[in-house]
């Protein structure tokens, strides 16, 4: 029996619940039927492609060593690849403590205006689009599940805004950090929004495409549950906030809509 060769250069990058794993594929001359991927030593998925997505690893950053073993046509196996350590990362929703935040990050939206699949309703409920304010607007009547836009006919086939206000008793002395969770998007034309931070520019949002099942069901969290949850979470830098009011907007000018899970803006300790 001759072993086929062990993979190189794995590498791998931490995000929130999930760990991206790479490496360099074997030659051609090596007919590959798939590549096993381990962590701490347990099997946890194969693939064709020198490229894995471990999912599902909760919201507490953890350190796993990763290998991968090649397997060929045949059934052989390769050695095992040099280990590397990799950690997904800690939400801000657990390092953080929260200055504001509209609905419960729990991988459901039900708590949301117009859900579970009222999205035909917003041109009417929101005809100048969301505008909510933390400690007087309420989630089920001023803050909607969905942030459709250009894509979305139901809506106009134009761009979106989501504005979220909040008070800060002066300037932070740290960076904040914000937390968008979603518990699904579009298949195919999630897409991006700009994000501004009384009305400066912090960045544009690339979201990931979903399931398109968001926009009639509620809850990502069931087993089977169709839906595809997504994680972003970034520094807002503390020269774009002042004393008082501050306004973090959303402008959806790509794409089609995203399903909130919730969103919130995070002191760091």
């Amino acid at each position: 029996m001759r072993r086929p060769p062990a993979i190189t250069g794995l590498r791998g990058a931490g995000g929130i619940r999930i760990v991206t794993l790479d490496w360099k594929p074997v030659s051609w001359a090596t007919v590959v039927d798939h590549y096993a991927v381990y962590a701490d030593g347990t099997l946890i998925g194969k693939t064709v492609y020198p490229h894995f997505v471990h999912r599902g690893l909760g919201f507490t950053g953890v350190t796993r060593s990763y290998s991968v073993v090649t397997v060929d046509a045949a059934g052989n196996r390769s050695a095992q690849s040099p280990a590397t350590a990799v950690a997904n990362l800690t939400s801000v929703t657990i390092s953080g403590t929260p200055i504001a935040t509209v609905g419960t990050f729990d991988g459901k939206g039900s708590e949301l205006a117009l859900s579970p699949k009222g999205y035909a309703q917003y041109p009417t409920r929101f005809p100048s689009d969301v505008d909510y304010t933390f400690g007087t607007s309420t989630p089920a009547a001023d803050w909607s599940y969905l942030l459709p836009g250009p894509a979305d006919k139901w809506a106009g086939t134009k761009n979106h805004r989501a504005a979220f206000r909040f008070d800060l008793p002066a300037v932070p002395e740290q960076d904040l950090d914000l937390a968008l969770w979603l518990i699904d998007s579009h298949a195919s034309l999630a897409a991006s929004a700009l994000l501004t931070i009384n009305g400066a520019e912090a960045g544009r949002l690339t979201f990931a495409n979903g399931a398109t099942k968001g926009s009639t069901i509620a809850d990502s969290t069931y087993p089977g549950s169709p839906l595809k949850p997504s994680y972003l979470e970034l520094p807002l830098p503390k020269a774009l906030f002042r004393p008082g009011q501050n306004t973090l907007e959303l402008f959806k000018d790509q794409g089609s809509w995203i399903a909130y899970d919730a969103l919130g803006v995070f002191a760091r300790r």
